[in-house]
């Protein structure tokens, strides 16, 4: 969806449009604020690696769709509001943080988080537990694939050094996770 940037003259109390800019992707315009910058990036990648971490793990522990579905949703909300409130006070700790750029850190992680979370219960709910979880880490390994991309252009970095790096740390995480729930899963079952 392609917006317009809009520029309002105020003039006896009537809005009036005096100018609309080239179309800018509204991502774009959101990644120029860098507190809404810093809540994306983090709530994005805290919600795919953490997201697929416990699919993995709950799924290798209980094989069971309601536990790896009950899973998603309670980190869903509650991982997104604890690493909101992470971010918010690690913003607030850092002198040179503005109110503004405070908020928009808490507000996007929350959001951005909340939402790539609850992406996952998508193939849960369409297909069977071992081809969602399988589909499940797929869009994962997928959506640190890009945000790792965009990243290294933005810095211009080595683009297959930083998606590999970030791509090899959520391999490691979804095998850490599966053997811990097949351990949990044989010695408490």
């Amino acid at each position: 969806m392609w917006v317009y940037t809009v520029t309002y003259c105020f003039d006896g109390g009537k809005g009036v449009i005096t100018s609309l800019s080239d179309r800018e992707w509204p991502m774009k315009r959101i990644l120029k604020n860098k507190g809404a910058r810093t809540g994306v990036f983090f709530g994005a990648t805290s919600g795919v690696i953490t997201t697929i971490g416990l699919v993995a793990g709950l799924n290798a522990g209980t094989n069971s769709v309601v536990a790896v579905l009950g899973g998603i949703l309670v980190v869903a909300v509650a991982d997104a509001m604890s690493d909101a409130m992470g971010i918010h006070l690690a913003q607030e700790s850092d002198p040179d943080s503005t109110h503004e750029h405070i908020w928009a850190a808490t507000i996007w992680t929350f959001v951005t988080k909340l939402v790539v979370a609850l992406t996952f219960a998508v193939p849960l709910i369409w297909f069977p537990l071992q081809l969602a979880v399988a589909i499940s880490v797929g869009w994962g390994l997928l959506v640190i694939t890009v945000l790792s991309a965009y990243l290294a252009r933005v810095q211009n970095s080595p683009v297959l050094h930083v998606v590999t790096e970030h791509v090899v740390i959520a391999i490691v995480v979804v095998a850490v996770s599966h053997y811990i729930g097949v351990w949990v899963g044989s010695t408490f079952a």
